[in-house]
């Protein structure tokens, strides 16, 4: 039976009349009625009583009706089921810039695994974070988390600042470092470094003033420019490169938790998107390998 012809039947008995169904389902009334008609002729009885002032059931019209509205409403269900299992749902992530680069990769190969996600990478620097969410610009965000995002934030592990050096560096045999040792250091800086100015404090206060060798916006060019012995920098563990060593600055404990910040109510689409799950397990196998 063709579920259009029922659509046409269904809509003369709602509207009871051939001119108002055809509108109703945007086609001419020649269309309705000779859908009509075919209906008829493939059920062997009569639909309706035309007469110029109405149009009436007759007794199998009557027995179509409810039979043609569950079918009507199974095609329905079936529909929007069918939508559902394609939909997609974009998650806007805010990623602070100093995150590792091989976390962030293994997230978005997490995310992308999801089904019906696609993810929209939103990167600023961890101070700008709250803004975008707040502004509803992005779902969730990642970074370093602030003591006035610990009510609605997931910590997902901490970690120390280290004094990063190359591994040739005459230093980097050293348990720890301490400041004095640093006094004719060139140093780097990290301008995206959410503790800057706490480190920077943490040199002047020892009377450390060093050469500023280089600055830069890049994790993996300061990296980069470490293991090539160009400087030294302060920088988080998760941070550290093949060639780069890290040790303890004596005297300089901060540590930086990183965690997710969702947006208002029962952790909104993003939580219901399998994204936030995913960002966590990541970070649990990270922590199990020591990452």
């Amino acid at each position: 039976m063709d579920r259009l012809l029922l659509r046409y039947f269904l809509a003369v008995v709602d509207t009871g009349s051939f001119s108002r169904a055809a509108d109703l389902t945007r086609v001419s009334q020649p269309t309705v009625s000779a859908g009509i008609a075919r209906l008829e002729r493939d059920l062997g009885a009569p639909l309706f009583v035309r007469s110029n002032r109405r149009v009436e059931l007759t007794e199998a019209g009557a027995r179509l009706v409810e039979p043609a509205r569950r079918i009507e409403a199974a095609f329905l269900e079936a529909q929007a089921a069918l939508a559902e299992t394609h939909a997609v749902t974009t998650i806007r992530l805010g990623l602070a810039s100093t995150l590792a680069a091989d976390f962030v990769e293994a997230i978005v190969a997490a995310c992308r695994a999801l089904p019906g996600v696609r993810l929209e990478l939103v990167e600023r620097r961890a101070g700008e974070l709250a803004a975008l969410l707040d502004r509803g610009r992005v779902d969730l965000t990642l970074g370093p988390l602030g003591a006035s995002e610990a009510r609605r934030a997931l910590a997902l592990f901490e970690e120390p600042y280290l004094l990063a050096l190359s591994e040739t560096h005459p230093l980097a045999g050293e348990d720890t470092i301490s400041a004095d040792a640093l006094v004719d250091e060139p140093m780097l800086v990290r301008r995206s470094c959410e503790a800057l100015p706490l480190v920077s404090q943490f040199f002047t206060a020892r009377g450390v003033r060093p050469f500023m060798a280089a600055r830069s916006m890049s994790e993996e060019r300061v990296a980069g420019y470490v293991r090539a012995g160009l400087g030294l920098t302060v920088m988080p563990r998760s941070l550290g490169a093949p060639g780069v060593a890290l040790r303890p600055l004596a005297g300089f404990g901060l540590t930086r938790t990183v965690g997710l910040v969702l947006e208002p109510g029962e952790h909104g689409r993003a939580a219901r998107s399998g994204v936030v799950e995913a960002i966590g397990s990541v970070a649990d196998r990270r922590a199990v390998s020591g990452g």
